[in-house]
């Protein structure tokens, strides 16, 4: 087990599902609360989430989730939990609101560190770019061929088609959704049992997650144009 990052930078919590789905929420420093009234940092439109419903804090060095007595309690990762250290990667859901901790940037940070020490690699921190910046395209692939791990660095994630008309806008929108609930329902299905035991190997499971951060970051922009 590798042992929790230390925290001195800001946080991001991205919405994966939910009403609220697709929005991201950055540069947040602690302590904030989240919950269903203004007064929150993070106000979530969820009927099932409390008024006050989780308190984010540090506590030396280490990010620390605490249910603040919710009606329909908190899960981090699948668990029901009253109070919990949080790590990059790690899911929260709160009524039927599920949110991605972690930036981008701080998930391939602990990929790269739960690389190395599973293979004694050593990273070397005179690189700065390295040791500040991981490519997550290539943590989350490390494993797969070197074509897949190529393709990752040669090509950005798809823009969305600018100046749709109102009706494409809506048919995307739908193949959209149409994915991200598929995402959604095998996310759900995956489940512990004592006879049969699946299990998904870390990165992959974190890809799985990026995959449904950005499709539901695009649904929202979609239905969010710019006003340029």
């Amino acid at each position: 087990m590798t042992p929790s990052q230390p925290i001195s930078e800001s946080i991001t919590l991205r919405v994966l599902d939910g009403v609220d789905r697709g929005r991201v929420y950055d540069d947040l420093e602690l302590p904030i609360t989240i919950g269903r009234e203004e007064g929150n940092d993070i106000q979530l439109n969820d009927e099932r989430i409390s008024r006050f419903h989780v308190k984010l804090q540090q506590d030396h060095e280490q990010i620390v989730l605490t249910d603040l007595e919710s009606t329909n309690g908190t899960r981090v990762n699948g668990e029901d939990i009253q109070i919990r250290i949080l790590r990059f990667g790690d899911l929260v859901s709160v009524g039927r609101s599920v949110l991605l901790f972690g930036s981008r940037e701080q998930i391939a940070n602990r990929l790269q560190n739960i690389r190395t020490s599973e293979s004694g690699e050593d990273v070397d921190n005179t690189d700065d770019s390295l040791a500040s910046s991981p490519d997550l395209g290539f943590e989350l692939n490390y494993e797969d061929s070197r074509d897949v791990q190529a393709a990752m660095h040669v090509l950005d994630p798809p823009e969305i088609p600018s100046r749709l008309s109102p009706g494409q806008a809506a048919q995307l929108a739908e193949v959209l959704a149409f994915v991200h609930a598929r995402l959604r329902s095998l996310m759900n299905s995956a489940t512990k049992s004592k006879a049969d035991t699946m299990s998904l190997d870390y990165r992959k499971w974190q890809s799985l997650l990026d995959l449904q951060s950005r499709v539901a970051e695009y649904i929202r922009r979609i239905g969010e144009p710019d006003d340029s």
